[in-house]
Order: C-alpha cells, then sequence, then structure tokens
C-alpha cells in the first residue's frame, strides 16, 4: 500500500502519532479518518496492541509485528515508522519532524516523554506552533498536579473513578456494571482529537502551538455532567438509574417479545402521542400520569403500562407501530447492525484488506459525515514500519542518512 494523502476538512495537518493501545489511537484515528496525514511513530517491532486479536489464519505473525483485529480497527488511514528512542540517532531523527509537524499525540505514562528527550518543552523550542497532546489516566502535571498523576490507568479505572459505573446498572444495586465498549479509552479519545484540532487552529492564525492535556477519568467525569448538576443543586448524591431516566418517564427500554425496545417520552406532547399509539388515550389526562412528575412518582406503574403493550410483540412489529412516531428503537446487537439499512446507507460498515489472508473484514466507519469533505475509512491500517522509507523521504531525509539509520538500529 503506497503512502497516501486523503482529502478531507484536515488535509495538510501533520500529527506524529506516537499512542498505544486505545484511547490515543482512537483520537488520532478521528484525525486521519477526516484527511490528517498521520504518521504512526511505533517503537522496533511494533505496537504490541498488533499481537491483539480476534485473528484469522494465514495473516502476519508476531514474528511479523503482527496484525490482529484490534489495531486494523483504529489505525485505518494512517502511516507506519519504526524509530528507536532509546537511540541518540532516533530521537535526533524526530526532532527534525517535529520542525515540519503541527501536533504530537502521545498517551504515555507521565514523565516517559520527559525521560525519552521528547518533553513539550523540548519540542516547543525546536517548532514553536507545535500543538503536543497527551492522554493520561489523571492528566498531566501541565494542566493540574493529581495526586493520583502517577497511577496506572485504562478503560475501567476511568469509567470507575470518573462516574459512570457509579450510575449504571440494575436499579436494586449489586455489581458494578461496566459500559460494554471501552468508553473510558474512547471519550477521552474524543475530546483529544476536539482539543487538538481547537489548538492547530489556534497555532495557525497566531503561530503559537501549545499543551493539550487530556485527564481519562475528567473526561467521563464530564460526559456524566447529569450526576455532576444534580448533585450541585439538590445535594443528593445519584445512583444507579437501572434501565430508566431519573428526570423524565417514560423514557428508557422495555421488554418485548423478542428482546428489548427503547422509547423516550421526553414531555406531555410525546406521551399523548405514545398513550394513543397503545390504544390507551384515556391515559394522556389521568390525574395521577398525565404529567412528567406524576409519571415519575409513579414509575414503575408507568412502565408496566407500556410493557403490556411491548411485551407481547416483537421489535419488528413494534417499529411498524411505533417508528417515526415517538421516539423509539430496538435494541441492537451487532447481528442486527449489519442486516439494518439504516447502517448501509449510512456507509457505517467499512471493508478492508486484512493482510496475510485474501479476506476482507467490516470495521466500523466514522460517523462525522460532511458534504463538502467527505472522510472516512479509505486504507487498511499500516504495516509495521511499512512507510519508513516514504515516510523519511517526505521529511526530507536523504539517502545516505537513511541508510545510516538503518544500520544503526534506529530505524526500522
Amino acid at each position: 500500500m503506497a503512502p497516501k494523502t486523503f482529502p478531507g476538512a484536515l488535509e495538510g495537518v501533520v500529527v506524529l502519532d506516537l499512542t498505544m493501545m486505545l484511547a490515543g489511537p482512537f483520537a488520532s484515528m478521528m484525525l486521519a479518518d477526516q484527511g490528517a496525514t498521520v504518521i504512526k511513530i511505533e517503537p522496533v517491532g511494533g505496537d504490541n496492541t498488533r499481537r491483539i486479536g480476534p485473528h484469522l489464519d494465514g495473516e502476519l505473525s508476531r514474528e511479523d509485528g503482527g496484525y490482529g483485529a484490534y489495531f486494523g480497527s483504529i489505525n485505518r488511514n494512517k502511516r507506519s515508522i519504526c524509530i528507536d528512542f532509546k537511540s541518540p540517532e532516533g530521537v535526533a531523527l524526530f526532532h527534525d519532524m517535529v520542525k515540519q509537524a503541527d501536533a504530537v499525540l502521545e498517551n504515555y505514562r507521565g514523565g516517559v516523554a520527559d525521560r525519552l528527550g521528547n518533553s513539550y518543552e523540548v519540542l516547543r523550542e525546536i517548532n514553536p506552533a507545535l500543538v503536543y497532546a497527551s492522554v493520561r489516566g489523571f492528566g498531566d502535571q501541565r494542566g493540574g498536579v493529581s495526586p493520583y498523576g502517577h497511577w496506572p490507568a485504562y478503560d475501567p479505572v476511568a469509567q470507575a473513578m470518573g462516574g459512570i459505573v457509579g450510575i449504571t446498572g440494575p436499579e436494586q444495586g449489586g455489581t458494578p456494571t461496566k459500559i460494554g465498549p471501552g468508553v473510558g479509552d474512547i471519550i477521552p479519545a474524543m475530546y483529544a482529537a476536539f482539543g487538538l484540532v481547537s489548538a492547530v487552529l489556534r497555532a495557525r492564525a497566531t503561530g503559537q502551538g501549545q499543551y493539550v492535556d487530556i485527564g481519562m477519568v475528567d473526561s467521563i467525569m464530564a460526559t456524566c455532567e447529569r450526576a455532576i448538576f444534580q448533585r450541585g443543586m439538590t445535594g443528593e448524591n445519584p445512583g444507579v438509574e437501572g434501565n430508566h431516566h431519573p428526570l423524565l418517564c417514560p423514557f428508557g427500554f422495555f421488554r418485548a417479545k423478542d428482546g428489548w425496545v427503547s422509547i423516550a417520552v421526553p414531555n406531555d406532547k410525546f406521551w399523548e402521542i405514545l398513550t394513543g399509539l397503545i390504544g390507551r388515550p384515556d391515559l394522556k389526562d389521568d390525574p395521577r400520569i398525565g404529567q412528567n412528575e406524576q409519571r415519575l412518582d409513579h414509575r414503575a406503574e408507568v412502565v408496566a403500562l407500556v410493557e403490556e403493550f411491548t411485551l407481547p410483540r416483537t421489535r419488528a412489529e413494534l417499529a411498524e407501530s411505533l417508528g417515526g412516531h415517538v421516539p423509539f428503537g430496538p435494541v441492537y446487537r451487532a447481528d442486527d447492525q449489519f442486516n439494518d439499512p439504516h447502517f448501509a446507507a449510512r456507509q457505517m460498515l467499512a471493508e478492508v484488506d486484512h493482510p496475510g489472508t485474501d479476506r476482507k473484514v467490516t470495521i466500523a466507519n466514522t460517523p462525522v459525515k460532511m458534504t463538502g469533505t467527505p472522510g472516512g475509512v479509505r486504507a487498511r491500517a499500516p504495516l509495521t514500519g511499512e512507510h519508513t522509507d516514504r515516510i523519511l523521504e517526505e521529511f526530507g531525509i536523504g539517502p545516505d542518512r537513511i541508510a545510516a539509520l538503518r544500520a544503526s538500529g534506529a530505524v526500522d
């Protein structure tokens, strides 16, 4: 796969991506999907997440760098070069690349970049317009020194301390319930991409870069803003919400004959529509449940009334009767999404090659749809160091120096 420059809203923005695992790569994936030139700088031997499955028979072996589905999904549209930062030649090469970059993105533990000679303060001297973004469990000291700043953190830690687990799960309590996808990584990634683009826009206007500090725990807490304003306004400590909303009713999940559906009634007007659709117009002006505040006080009764209609019917039957009239949607799993025409029409299921096999695999496309500069999945994730020579040439590194870098092991 030859290196490509993709058209898009971020065409011409050059990002040096030092990230691994999920949070950082997801952020740089968002940038690459919209046309940014994302140079994935891997250690010699490749990003460890290349070895995480699921795997297909015949795909690249661990010895060849690996290419599991985890890596392939979130590293599409990027190019790969391997640089050894323990080598002085490797660090010097990276500094030369920084001179021509708009941004650096990393998700090391605090202090690692500094020890490698790649701190923001060092890189800022090389390129004053550089935007330097980091994603760490509890943020970086440059944005505020946390007593937990030295703690390692992954998705479940961010979900736990960020507060999202504390309001998720069955109302009767029991084991805390983690959100299924890795939102403890993905939500900080979204904030990181937003912050980086905002800072690049500012840098291009002023010539001055800055540090963008994203804390995973902070990002989850910000996403749980409803619990924060509830606590701030009432003094009460919000707890698990089950399948329904603490401020609106009915607003959540209801049993169907073949699964579950979501019905959301945000106001009394939709309550009037829903009561008509389920054959209970008498409930519209019921003095006990005619208004949202009353329905909240009698939520179990309201849920039971709605499920009298939903439980004997399939999700498809409910979609036919409720869809388009009130906020409604069936609870889906991946099989349902693969077969629903919405996701095909929206081009949300993208197929890419899987190196080492003759198969194409399906990954989730970007939900950001732009009419003038459409983005999305346009190339598979790179092989380990697949574009090293081409990238070095594009950054003005001559053949003699490339040969010397390879001979020294500084690049691969």
